[in-house]
């Protein structure tokens, strides 16, 4: 079939064909081998004419494996053949212990492609496509694959997938059949599909300011200086000695000192004071709190009664009650770090803050103040409080133990399905699940229990967004640069790639990319992932559906993989229109 050697570039070389040759269609992308007597290149026929192919060298052969990248180029006279079977082993894989089926090569004999799962699901990945293009079968058949053989049994895997359309309860779900020591854990945010699983549920008191600021959508420094007041004031009303009722009456008695010596009208100063009643109360400061004089008693109203020259007729009296609440050493006093407190506990502690801050009396940060106090108020009284609710104080190690072990089962898929709440809320459940599960990992020994996170849908939440200028990071950044070496490994399955964080897709070192079409998203995909060439670009634009594109670390070159169909499959199909407008 090849007669020779008849030029050498600088990655490519062209062979001519033997005369009378017919030009097979099938020898496109056949892989060969130029061998001489020092050397044996692996090349790719990837361009056809009448009389001669041309091929790209992938690198070399050398002592039973495979190195990628070509430093020594073949002779004009080397031999052009065919693989071998076991040439082939060094570019697809073999089945050994360690090794996935990932699927078979439609170029390479249609043999089955095998990856390192240490190399694969140790680093992250970046899983690309257009919709319809075979993601969510290909993920599922992917993680099928991982828990079907009978030789490889990774019970301690963790894998928590944020599912943002409820699309692989079906794929999942009957896991336990394939071996009973598998459990599957649905958690979701639809209380309509809470029978087949659990409502999702957060602990408050787990979350830092930053989770805080997702949730409360803080866009500014003042913002974050409220939330961080706010959290520990929370922490200190929640102690159960008389400690927190100290503490609010000495944060009432100081606002309302420090209105009474301000510049305003003795009716501003009331109304404003009354306004305190109304967010921030105690039995010691509420409107009907019995005051005591000399000889006789006056309610807390009646103290701020105005006289004919505009003071407050009980002036000394109301002075005097306020100032014996004030404890300056309580400013000091430092709340234990983590305790039980609701949601209706932190809108309390934030009123709170409010006032002890004098934030609602500055023109400059009163904005800010009333946005958090309404979007805090918003989530107390709408229907994302219930999954807040949690009875039991628990700890961080505890919540996520909890997640993954109950009930004397340990479950290697937790599904978490947000396809019930908005974006903004999905993106900050996303990110506070994401931080929990880092910051249990660097507490643990280095890499002792690793886990996958799959973000179905990545570009809704990994995104270019301002946490960095608010918060100095954005967390998807920090596990994309440090999670490796904590066991935080992330998965990004994204139709829009152009929407991810450059930061993020930049440090995937596996790529699973399925047919694309946007020139934009091709465009990107192109500059920001390492080393990915003109060639593995051409490729993935002529893909079929259930067909990717594959390369990284875990694999020794670009290889197009053909994946089975998922078996039980995922809620991914399209609605099937006809059927729905024929049936009865």
């Amino acid at each position: 079939m090849f007669q020779e050697i008849i030029h050498i570039g600088d990655t490519d070389v062209d062979i001519k064909l033997a005369a009378n040759m017919m030009i097979q269609s099938d020898i496109m992308n056949m892989p060969i081998v130029l061998e001489d007597k020092d050397k044996s290149i692996l090349a790719e026929i990837k361009d056809m004419h009448p009389d001669f192919v041309r091929a790209k060298m992938l690198g070399e052969l050398v002592h039973g494996k495979f190195i990628g990248g070509i430093l020594r180029k073949p002779n004009l006279d080397a031999k052009v053949r065919s693989l071998n079977d076991s040439e082939l082993s060094y570019i697809v894989g073999e089945e050994r212990k360690g090794n996935l089926l990932l699927g078979i090569s439609p170029f390479y004999n249609s043999k089955n492609i095998y990856v390192d799962m240490n190399e694969l699901f140790s680093k992250h990945i970046g899983i690309i496509g257009n919709t319809g293009s075979g993601k969510s079968c290909g993920i599922a058949r992917i993680i099928q694959n991982i828990f079907s053989r009978p030789d490889f049994i990774p019970y301690r895997s963790n894998f928590f997938i944020f599912d943002s359309s409820g699309e692989y309860y079906s794929a999942f779900s009957k896991i336990n059949e394939v071996n009973p020591n598998y459990h599957y854990r649905f958690i979701t945010t639809n209380i309509h599909h809470a029978q087949e699983g659990e409502l999702l549920s957060i602990p408050i008191w787990l979350l830092n300011v930053e989770d805080m600021a997702l949730l409360l959508s803080a866009t500014t420094h003042t913002q974050l200086s409220i939330i961080e007041k706010t959290l520990k004031l929370v922490k200190i009303f929640s102690q159960s000695d008389s400690s927190a009722i100290d503490y609010q009456n000495h944060l009432i008695a100081n606002a309302i000192m420090t209105i009474l010596y301000s510049n305003q009208s003795s009716a501003s100063k009331r109304d404003e004071i009354f306004s305190i009643f109304n967010t921030c109360s105690t039995e010691a400061f509420n409107l009907n709190s019995t005051v005591q004089g000399i000889g006789y008693t006056r309610r807390l109203q009646d103290c701020f009664l105005i006289d004919s020259s505009d003071n407050f007729s009980e002036r000394v009296l109301l002075t005097e009650y306020v100032n014996k609440f004030i404890k300056p050493e309580l400013n000091q006093y430092e709340p234990d770090k983590v305790c039980y407190f609701t949601l209706d506990d932190l809108e309390k502690a934030l009123n709170f803050a409010l006032i002890s801050e004098g934030w609602l009396r500055n023109e400059n940060v009163y904005a800010d103040a009333i946005t958090l106090r309404v979007k805090l108020h918003e989530l107390v009284i709408g229907p994302n409080k219930k999954f807040f609710d949690c009875k039991e104080f628990v700890r961080l190690d505890q919540f996520i133990s909890n997640l993954i072990i109950k009930d004397g089962k340990k479950y290697q898929i937790v599904n978490i399905n947000l396809e019930d709440v908005d974006d903004s809320f999905a993106k900050s459940i996303v990110k506070i699940f994401t931080r929990l599960l880092f910051e249990l990992s660097k507490k643990l020994e280095r890499g002792s229990i690793p886990f996958n996170i799959l973000l179905e849908e990545a570009h809704r939440y990994v995104q270019r967004d301002q946490d960095e200028f608010l918060f100095g990071y954005n967390i998807f950044d920090r596990v994309a640069k440090e999670g490796r070496k904590y066991g935080v490994i992330m998965s990004l399955i994204s139709q829009r790639p152009v929407d991810l964080s450059e930061t993020v897709i930049s440090q995937c070192s596996n790529f699973i990319i399925f047919k694309m079409s946007h020139p934009r998203d091709i465009e990107y995909i192109t500059k920001m992932i390492p080393n990915i060439t003109e060639d593995t670009i051409e490729k993935q634009k002529s893909l079929q559906v259930g067909n990717c594109l594959v390369f990284g670390t875990g694999f020794k070159i670009p290889l197009i993989a053909k994946l089975e169909m998922p078996n039980p499959m995922p809620q991914s199909s399209s609605c099937d229109v006809v059927e729905k407008w024929t049936s009865n």
